[in-house]
């Protein structure tokens, strides 16, 4: 675990006020403006001694959040959140690894743990993981999430649903509508978020499973690892996916060479889809998903492997091969991540933040015309691995660590 601070740094001033009210702690941070980009971010020696493709892709400018802004602590004794979806009125759904869900209050009440989903393996990386609600959930309260089950040839990352009870103490009527196939024996890389688009249509992202042997699947069309994949509610392929109508590919497959996508978000304004990924050693990457595009792991990558060696050629680049948006060298581990739509903190409209989990921080990425053109370190003080940052129905920032904690992170 690391540190997570408002990393508003420098020049900035910094005061913290922690009180203790109930199981909840505030502290408030107030900065006076200076210079508005710095020194970047990161400063640690790179594994790699790789060229980024452009300027901007990696090590960009640093920023800092000069808008006062209130970080609490809402609740701790979560049992390993991994996701977190808003229900109607504000409050939060948040699943938990081991296969249940609690439901978060804005004031951090916590439910009792909500039961009766399909048994999850939460060995490893493996557990219940991405969560989100039916657009029409008012009417249906439909729950929609990802998880890694067990069946006769392994491990997959499955899709399931079922309706959240009037009492709220179990899921009505769970069943399995999409399993990632193949199955693999490992406890590593099922990716997993999932949300809804605009048409009614489900996003779903899948790891490979990091094995050497699972790796070449990232780029094979006939294999649902390393993928993001678009599926209807009932599970079957969404109309109109770029592989409709082909025999050598799976027509649920949007994107693919993808290496363990934790991340999934809708840029408020234009309406792209963002992805953020786990590389090697070094190498995580943020990408913007067009359909039908292949993102190049194993191929190019822009990192190494964890024993030093490099991966396959060793090679960053290669045509009809997307090159992200942005990377990271040494390695943010990025887990859920979302953009801020709003301007109640005017510097954070439309910037995407993304949960470090090794890296123990929050990063808020700046972004203009596709690129990334500052970043930021925030709650690094906190010395949390954050696994999910969501924005909820109040505009503010909702963020679980792998310790248990729910933070709320807003304009003061």
């Amino acid at each position: 675990m690391r540190h997570t601070s408002k990393s508003i740094a420098a020049i900035a001033v910094l005061s913290l006020a922690i009180s203790s009210c109930d199981s909840s702690v505030s502290k408030e941070t107030t900065t006076t403006p200076s210079d508005s980009t710095y020194a970047p971010v990161e400063t640690k020696e790179a594994n790699t001694d790789y060229a980024p493709a452009f300027e901007g892709q990696t090590r960009v400018a640093g920023m800092k959040t000069f808008t006062p802004f209130d970080v609490r602590v809402l609740a701790e004794g979560l049992n390993r959140p991994w996701g977190i979806a808003n229900l109607p009125d504000g409050r939060l759904l948040i699943s938990q690894k081991e296969g249940t869900f609690r439901i978060a209050t804005q004031a951090g009440d916590l439910s009792e743990a909500i039961t009766g989903l399909p048994p999850v393996n939460s060995e490893g990386q493996g557990g219940l993981l991405g969560v989100t609600i039916d657009p029409d959930f008012e009417n249906n309260r439909m729950v929609y999430w990802s998880f890694s089950q067990d069946t006769p040839g392994g491990t997959l990352t499955a899709v399931a649903k079922g309706r959240l009870a009037d009492d709220e103490k179990t899921i009505e009527n769970a069943q399995v509508i999409y399993q990632a196939t193949p199955a693999h024996k490992s406890n590593l890389h099922y990716g997993s978020r999932i949300l809804f688009d605009k048409t009614g249509n489900i996003f779903v992202s899948t790891g490979e499973r990091s094995d050497i042997v699972t790796r070449p699947q990232a780029q094979d069309l006939n294999s649902a690892l390393g993928k993001v994949l678009r599926i209807t509610p009932e599970g079957k392929p969404a109309p109109r996916n770029p592989f409709e109508g082909r025999s050598d590919a799976r027509p649920e497959i949007y994107s693919y060479g993808h290496r363990n996508v934790q991340g999934l978000a809708f840029h408020p304004v234009t309406g792209d889809l963002w992805e953020g990924e786990f590389g090697p050693r070094g190498g995580d990457e943020i990408n913007r998903i067009q359909p039908g595009k292949n993102y190049g792991w194993p191929i190019i990558t822009y990192g190494i492997e964890y024993n030093g060696n490099k991966v396959g050629d060793a090679i960053q680049q290669q045509e009809g091969m997307e090159q992200p948006v942005y990377y990271w060298d040494p390695v943010l581990s990025p887990g859920g991540m979302t953009f801020f739509a709003g301007n109640s903190i005017p510097e954070w409209e439309n910037n995407l933040f993304v949960a470090g989990l090794s890296s123990t921080h929050i990063a808020r990425l700046v972004i203009r015309d596709n690129k990334v053109v500052g970043e930021e370190r925030l709650l690094e003080e906190e010395g949390q691995r954050f696994r999910d940052v969501h924005q909820g129905k109040d505009g503010a920032l909702y963020a679980v660590t792998d310790g248990g904690r729910l933070y709320r992170i807003a304009k003061k």
